[in-house]
């Protein structure tokens, strides 16, 4: 089981862990930048709808793997506004739920197409 690590910085600051330690036995999976692209290749309107199809793509990747939120030990968040942190930070937090992996959120100028609003970064270790 990964082992989480704080000093007391993540804490002041938001629902994070300042480090995760995965254990020498673990798995490691790691995830390309993971838009809100739907199945059939469009991308919803609004941070929030992308935001929720992102989430959806990473849980459907780490199911594909047998693992699941709790396997997360690092997630770099990409956003082209800064007013949509507060929004992004809700649908984060229901993906997350208890979950702490170690977190990093970034604004950035842009991504790869205009249309993306949000992207995600995750990895995840699971022993054995």
């Amino acid at each position: 089981m990964n082992k989480l690590l704080n000093i007391g910085v993540a804490q002041n600051i938001g629902t994070y862990s300042d480090a995760v330690e995965a254990p020498a036995s673990a798995r490691w999976v790691f995830t390309a930048g993971t838009p809100g692209l739907m199945p059939d290749g469009t991308y919803p309107q609004g941070v929030t709808a992308q935001a929720e199809q992102a989430w959806k793509n990473i849980l459907a990747i780490l199911a594909e793997a047998g693992m699941g939120v709790k396997d997360l030990v690092k997630v770099t968040h990409y956003l082209v506004r800064q007013e949509d942190i507060k929004d992004y930070v809700a649908v984060r937090a229901r993906y997350l739920g208890d979950a702490r992996p170690a977190s990093m959120l970034l604004v950035v100028p842009g991504l790869v197409k205009p249309e993306i609003l949000v992207e995600i970064e995750a990895i995840a270790a699971k022993e054995g």
